[in-house]
Parts: structure tokens; C-alpha cells; sequence
């Protein structure tokens, strides 16, 4: 195996690495995350009544306001309990397995983290036409930030678990060539994320940045032997785009500033989806560089 760290971390899921059981396990995640969503819709319909529950259900699809952002991030524990739930009745194999050993996982979480900060913080002062406003009083958006924090690290860690833990892993204990088991999740990972209602004609060159980002994600995996180096990119990416600078529009409603246009500009965006593009690339080299010198 070209990746050393990869090989701890994948035998695992070497006991059980057939694809029917992948493909079994896939659709059990599926299923719990929709049971899931599910009781989170029943949970507002017993504390708001059913036009209330409607009503929240609104609000979730905007996500433009702090409550309804929380609710969508409310709804990820699903995405990581169903990864957990196929490995262990599928593959007979512990939730910590899908994370690499925890000694690994903190350290490289944090150094990804502080180095990711660092670079998005930096790009910060690149000059850009794209103006921004406020978009929550600081007041409040501190009082909802120690939540927030805690959304954005269960769905930034629920979708790297079921991508670069459960899926990359029962690959790579099936087939030897990282062009599988690296691209296919990563494929699956920026498909996931076409949204052409929402973002118009920059929908697949968003799919393009979400998908690079997956294969950074996947080589950070396979050289670091554990996700935390992919979680910790994966948050503070999501950290500077959710909750400091957002679009405005959908998901914007924990940001502290938004920008005065949406995701509708697509002529607009285009050229600072490409620079971020770039700034994902160098930082995916500073981290790589860091982890395994």
C-alpha cells in the first residue's frame, strides 16, 4: 500500500470487507439518518403543535435565521449514527474504528484546525469587490455561538465519518487502488452537494470545489492513519463559512456577516470560488507538510 498510516487504519475493516455489506450498510445509514430527521420533526411537533412544527420546517429550509440554522445542524447526529450503526451490525467492527486511535485523532484535529485558521484568516485581507454587512448584533451572535461551535463539529465529524471513515475505509479493505477508495467517496461527497436551485450556474463548479476538497480529505485520511487532520480542515472551513462570512441566503443564519449578494450572482462568485480553490490547496499542503514531516 502506497500509504503506511492507511494500512492501521483500514484492517479494521478487514474482516468484513465485502461490497454487499458496504451497500447494505450505505442504505442502513440512509435510513437512520431519515429516522433521524424524522424524530427531530416529531420532537417540534410535540413541544410547537403542527402549524408550529410547519412553521420550523420553514425556517429549516431558509436557515437564514440563528434557530433554523441550528435545526439544520441539529439533524447531522443522524449522519454520523448511521455509519456507526452499519459498522457494528454490518462489519462487526466499534465506533472507534471509524475514527483512527484517539491519540492520533485530537492532536491532528487541532494542528489541521489552527493551521486551516491561520491560512483563512490570512485570505481575509486579499482584497475582493464582494462587500459584506452585518448580519447578527455581536451580542447576539455570541450567545448563540457556543452552540453553534458544537453544530458545526458534529456535522463537519458526521459527514467525515460516514465519507472518509465507514465509506473510504470498507473501500480500501476491498480494493487495493487509491483511485477508489480515494475518488469514489470524494465523488459521492461533492455530489452530495449540487444544489443547482440554490446556486445556479455555478452549481457544478461548486461540485468541482466540494470534490477537491474530498480528495484532500482522503489524502489527509490515508497519510495520517485517522480523520482527525480531515475533521479539523473540514471545521474550520465550515467555521469561516458558516459562522464569520456567509452567503447570504440559505445557511446564513449564524453568520456574523454576510456578503450583500447571494449565491445567485454566479458571475460574481465565480472567481472567488476559484481563489478558494486555491487557498483549500495550499492549505492542504501545510497540513499534509506538518502531519508528516
Amino acid at each position: 500500500m502506497q500509504y503506511p498510516e492507511m494500512d492501521g487504519f483500514v484492517a479494521p475493516a478487514r474482516a468484513f470487507p465485502q461490497l454487499w455489506r458496504l451497500l447494505v450498510g450505505l442504505v442502513v445509514a440512509a435510513a437512520v439518518y431519515i429516522i433521524w430527521f424524522l424524530l427531530v420533526l416529531a420532537t417540534l411537533a410535540l413541544t410547537s403543535g403542527l402549524d408550529g412544527a410547519q412553521a420550523w420546517l420553514v425556517r429549516m429550509g431558509q436557515a437564514t435565521s440563528p434557530t433554523g440554522a441550528l435545526l439544520v445542524l441539529a439533524t447531522f447526529p443522524g449522519m454520523a449514527l448511521g455509519p456507526i450503526v452499519a459498522a457494528w451490525f454490518l462489519h462487526h467492527r466499534p465506533f472507534g474504528s471509524l475514527l483512527g486511535p484517539y491519540s492520533k485523532l485530537l492532536r491532528q484535529f487541532l494542528i489541521a484546525a489552527m493551521i486551516a485558521i491561520v491560512v483563512f484568516g490570512l485570505s481575509t485581507l486579499i482584497p475582493t469587490d464582494i462587500e459584506i454587512e452585518a448580519n447578527l448584533m455581536p451580542t447576539l451572535w455570541l450567545s448563540f455561538l457556543p452552540l453553534a461551535l458544537v453544530g458545526v463539529l458534529i456535522q463537519t465529524g458526521a459527514e467525515e465519518v460516514l465519507f472518509r471513515g465507514y465509506l473510504q475505509q470498507q473501500l480500501a479493505a476491498r480494493f487495493t487502488s487509491p483511485l477508489i477508495w480515494m475518488l469514489l467517496p470524494s465523488a459521492l461527497f461533492a455530489i452530495a452537494h449540487f444544489d443547482p436551485v440554490t446556486l445556479g450556474d455555478n452549481a457544478w463548479l461548486v461540485v468541482a470545489a466540494t470534490g477537491l476538497f474530498g480528495l484532500f480529505a482522503a489524502d489527509l485520511t490515508a497519510r495520517t492513519g485517522s480523520i482527525g487532520a480531515a475533521w479539523g480542515f473540514h471545521f474550520a472551513n465550515n467555521l469561516f463559512a458558516m459562522l464569520l462570512v456567509a452567503l447570504d441566503g440559505p445557511l446564513s443564519g449564524l453568520a456574523l456577516y454576510t456578503t450583500t449578494i447571494g449565491p445567485e450572482a454566479a458571475e460574481i462568485l465565480r472567481p472567488l470560488i476559484l481563489r478558494d480553490m486555491g487557498l483549500t490547496a495550499i492549505t492542504w499542503l501545510m497540513i499534509r507538510f506538518v502531519l508528516t514531516r
